[in-house]
């Protein structure tokens, strides 16, 4: 029996820019908008095994601008925009000038939700707007794919496996690439 037996891939997902339109720092459930076709092809992607995972860093938290309890606000109401279609969430609070181990570009957060719900790293993918989402995914030796979405444009020199427009497209490519 191999090691990856039994495990699934996953969708690692940046929030901000990737699954929902940039608002800096965002603190306010009233602002969140899911990307258009987020909540469908998130939805096709489990059906078919697919973990899907958020991975965000919030340094509006270390930095002061909103509280943790602000932070679960709007997460709740990205979720609920995309109909539920989260296995789990994972959030570094750091500032940016005392980061941990679990803030990106570490991948701390990718390998605790490997070990937690059992997945193939192999087969996964991280998806994001910035070279830190990037640097990330290829940290924690998954595929990565940019998004031109949030602060993506700005980003495509970072050295993503693949660039895609949205994260529609994003997911799209990933349930027809070869695993």
């Amino acid at each position: 029996m191999s090691a990856a037996e039994g495990l699934r891939p996953a969708l690692f997902v940046d929030r901000d820019g990737t699954l929902m339109v940039e608002v800096d720092h965002c603190r306010d459930p009233k602002d969140v908008k899911a990307y258009p076709g987020a909540a469908e092809e998130l939805a096709r992607a489990r059906s078919l095994g697919w973990a899907v995972i958020i991975i965000t860093n919030q340094s509006g938290i270390g930095r002061g601008y909103f509280s943790v309890e602000q932070f679960e606000s709007v997460q709740a109401e990205l979720i609920r925009q995309l109909d539920g279609n989260i296995d789990a969430s994972y959030m570094a609070p750091d500032h940016p000038d005392n980061p941990s181990l679990r803030r990106k570009p570490a991948p701390g957060m990718i390998l605790e939700a490997t070990a937690e719900h059992g997945i193939d790293l192999r087969r996964s993918f991280m998806i994001g707007d910035k070279d830190l989402d990037i640097e990330c995914g290829r940290n924690a030796g998954v595929r990565t794919i940019l998004v031109e979405t949030g602060y993506g444009k700005k980003n495509l020199n970072c050295g993503a496996d693949f660039i895609t427009p949205t994260i529609a497209e994003a997911i799209q490519l990933v349930l027809t690439e070869p695993l």
